[in-house]
């Protein structure tokens, strides 16, 4: 069209493929949690945000058949990076899955949680958003100690 618009009002972006994106904020990829992630869970985090769009996060999937459709093949690399994720603050488990056919759903926490009545109980309230910053023990800070101290202690 003359104005730069396509029939659904939205804007043609010539300069990137066509289809969705995955936003993943600098913040994330440059904090010392993300940094000190294996491979396995970077590319795991990498498939729950492909899985976002406007109002999904604390429905994201783990299932084996989708992430077996997507190339994963192992079952215990999978359950080590979510481990791992969760551990660093990354991700948080919504609803505990059951078998036979009841699958867990996650967060990402540097995004809020979407409302959802499917929730299990407490899941909103335990949520924090931005967890990944501060997961783990925090660095411990190192005093300064002058050069004469150092003699006196010695």
């Amino acid at each position: 069209m003359a104005n730069g618009r396509n029939k659904g009002g939205r804007r043609i972006d010539a300069g990137r493929d066509p289809g969705g994106f995955v936003a993943l904020p600098w913040s994330v990829l440059d904090c010392a949690a993300y940094v000190a992630l294996s491979h396995p869970a970077k590319a795991l985090l990498l498939e729950f945000a492909r899985q976002l769009v406007r109002d999904n996060n604390g429905r994201l999937l783990l299932s084996r058949p989708h992430l077996a459709a997507r190339g994963w093949r192992s079952a215990d690399v999978i359950h080590r990076a979510k481990v791992e994720l969760q551990e660093a603050g990354f991700l948080f488990e919504t609803v505990k899955g059951q078998r036979p056919n009841k699958t867990s759903w996650y967060a990402i926490t540097w995004r809020a949680l979407d409302r959802h009545p499917g929730y299990d109980v407490g899941a909103i309230e335990l949520f924090h958003r931005g967890a990944y910053q501060c997961a783990g023990r925090p660095e411990k800070l190192t005093p300064f100690v002058r050069k004469a101290d150092k003699m006196a202690l010695a």
